[in-house]
């Protein structure tokens, strides 16, 4: 069941999958940061921006297809067959997790602050509460809706705070963001099934891989071929990082993690990703950290750790 541990997990195993799940946190973090140094040149915006790391990210993933068999083939395990249903579910992990919140948070990422993204993008574990209660008729405890108003308590004193300066497109920044963590919430509910049977690797590839190729269509729909790399060099190797550092190397991590300690703890141990964020702001981006974002962030993360632990 997506949300909970595997039962007979060792404690190496849920140790390591810990890790995976920290780092993978911490490398998703920096997109944002790389997100915001790329709107600094001209001629960028999120349609070139998220096709430009998705077509640098594309051969890493076909990659991770061809070696999940190949590592499979040599153990001599059979590589499990994709059936009708797991197509779907590939397409539909694609689109959730990597496509639709991806394009949705590059969007919000030129209206609003790095560090109101990563507090709204961290509301997830309480989306995933919520998604629960839509879907499977759940139950929210009274301290898990302690957790969700303190949660959402901090992010409104971040955004308000934010929106006396940034007006509108603060409102339309926010609204953009919290529509990616919703998609990515719906891939943290519906990852767990569909990775224990095809695997960490193998999934990965496949499901990022139709998100890659919906952002290149999605590009040459959207805009004139001839501008795909009229763009400042810095913006290609920011690219170029983002789609490595940032997106194929936390992928490989978080979905390892998933393998290991399932989506609901993976989720929880993901804490340290506002910090870091908030962070990489401060010192790369001169974003502020004054009592607002302080007192927001800490809202945040202690709503949605009653969340966590409650569920």
């Amino acid at each position: 069941m997506a949300g909970v541990a595997p039962a007979q997990a060792a404690p190496q195993s849920i140790a390591t999958g810990v890790a995976l799940a920290i780092a993978g946190s911490i490398a998703f973090s920096g997109k944002a940061i790389i997100v915001k140094l790329a709107y600094r040149y001209p001629g960028v915006d999120a349609v070139s921006l998220i096709m430009l790391r998705m077509l640098m990210a594309l051969p890493f993933f076909l990659g991770l297809v061809w070696w999940a068999g190949y590592r499979a083939r040599k153990a001599g395990a059979v590589v499990v067959p994709l059936t009708g249903k797991d197509k779907l579910g590939i397409v539909g992990l694609g689109i959730t997790g990597y496509y639709l919140a991806s394009y949705l948070d590059f969007a919000g990422l030129a209206y609003i602050s790095a560090s109101l993204e990563r507090l709204i993008l961290y509301l997830n574990p309480t989306l995933v509460v919520l998604l629960g209660v839509a879907l499977y008729g759940k139950k929210v405890s009274l301290p898990q809706a302690a957790g969700m108003a303190l949660s959402y308590g901090g992010v409104l004193l971040v955004f308000g705070h934010e929106v006396s300066f940034a007006g509108g497109n603060a409102a339309l920044g926010a609204a953009l963001v919290l529509g990616s963590a919703i998609s990515y919430a719906l891939y943290l509910s519906y990852s767990g099934e569909l990775v224990q049977r095809l695997g960490s690797l193998r999934l990965v590839g496949l499901a990022t891989s139709v998100a890659c190729v919906l952002c290149i269509v999605q590009f040459v729909i959207l805009r004139p071929l001839d501008t795909a790399f009229a763009v400042a060099p810095e913006v290609l190797w920011l690219s170029l990082l983002n789609a490595i550092a940032c997106t194929v190397v936390p992928v490989m991590l978080v979905m390892m993690a998933i393998e290991r300690i399932g989506s609901g703890l993976a989720a929880q141990v993901g804490m340290v990703g506002p910090m870091s964020t908030i962070l990489m702001g401060v010192l790369l981006l001169d974003e502020p950290m004054n009592l607002w974002v302080i007192g927001g962030t800490i809202l945040v993360l202690l709503g949605v750790y009653v969340v966590s632990t409650r569920r």
